[in-house]
């Protein structure tokens, strides 16, 4: 297929089947204006996948404006695995295979330098590979943090518009994404800088170099909130809700870990036995700036619980459940 793309058409004329799976399609960008073709001449009906769609949009290949839906695929989530073992889900991630090992350290590190050999540098996405390892690093150590360009450039010894593209290599290879800062300001102060997360706690660790993540650690607390993130991501794209998400932060350091859509849920990520009011300051801050239509905290509280100011305090397990039983009307 790669020297000769038009036999792809020749098989599906010949054939008798009803549909064609093509894996890692970015691969050979030529084979899309033969599955076009296809699409426009015959019954036949195609699922392409790949793993970046770097190459499919630089490569000015034949996109399929209009002729194709979007699927994203995300790591297992709790709808599939159940709410039940957050220490596992910390340090394996949720990429099938780490998840179901019971020691998947060799295996998180050989999938992090597996990647990096082989996507990144085999599709030729950036030749200063060294540069990127850095980089990497960079992105483990600054994690779900306010992205200061400058300082990772100088860390990496490129320049802050490399570091850009490498951020946007991660997105395209469906690595990452940013997280983006909530602009609507009232009457507060914002910080209007991106975070940016990895698709998977696991890889996290494993870009890190960490030790198993123990609760009561700060690492544990950053890792829980990297886990709902991409719980709601997940629910989201599979229940095709098309909403953004964001964070709020005044430049006072007053903060709201989440925002989906317009207002329409705000969440605080706790990862304590026992919230109180003194947790919520952002929460209230936000209610008091903007009318938010929901406002909750999820933690490892055992029950559900509802403060004296109003806001209601989740169980992780709890706030799983109800997110995939669509009971918060997102």
């Amino acid at each position: 297929m790669l020297l000769r793309p038009a036999r792809l058409r020749e098989e599906v004329l010949a054939s008798q089947d009803e549909m064609v799976i093509i894996d890692e399609v970015q691969k050979v960008p030529a084979l899309l204006d033969e599955v076009h073709w296809c699409l426009e001449n015959t019954p036949m009906k195609f699922i392409l996948c790949g793993s970046s769609a770097r190459k499919l949009r630089h490569g000015a290949a034949n996109l399929l404006g209009g002729r194709a839906w979007r699927y994203e695929l995300f790591p297992l989530t709790t709808s599939e695995i159940g709410a039940d073992d957050l220490e596992r889900i910390l340090n394996h991630g949720l990429i099938p295979q780490h998840y179901a090992e019971e020691k998947p350290e060799r295996s998180l590190r050989s999938y992090v330098f597996d990647y990096l050999e082989q996507e990144i540098h085999a599709e030729a996405l950036t030749r200063n590979v060294p540069a990127f390892a850095k980089f990497l690093d960079a992105v483990a150590a600054t994690h779900g943090q306010l992205i200061n360009y400058a300082t990772i450039a100088r860390d990496c010894g490129v320049s802050a518009k490399t570091v850009r593209e490498y951020y946007q290599i991660l997105e395209d290879t469906l690595l990452g994404h940013p997280l983006e800062p909530w602009r609507k300001r009232k009457k507060r102060r914002l910080i209007e800088t991106a975070k940016f997360y990895l698709f998977d706690p696991g890889v996290v660790r494993a870009l890190a170099n960490m030790r198993r993540i123990q609760p009561g650690t700060e690492e544990f607390g950053r890792a829980f909130e990297h886990f709902l993130i991409e719980e709601v991501r997940a629910y989201l794209a599979y229940t095709e809700q098309f909403l953004p998400l964001s964070y709020w932060r005044t430049s006072t350091g007053l903060e709201v870990d989440l925002i989906v859509g317009e207002l329409d849920l705000a969440v605080e990520f706790k990862a304590m036995r026992t919230v109180d009011e003194q947790h919520t300051k952002g929460l209230l801050a936000l209610q008091e700036d903007q009318k938010v239509r929901r406002a909750i905290v999820v933690s490892l509280d055992p029950v559900v619980r509802k403060l004296s100011n109003g806001i209601t305090v989740y169980p992780w397990q709890t706030f799983c459940q109800e997110l995939w039983a669509g009971k918060f009307a997102l």
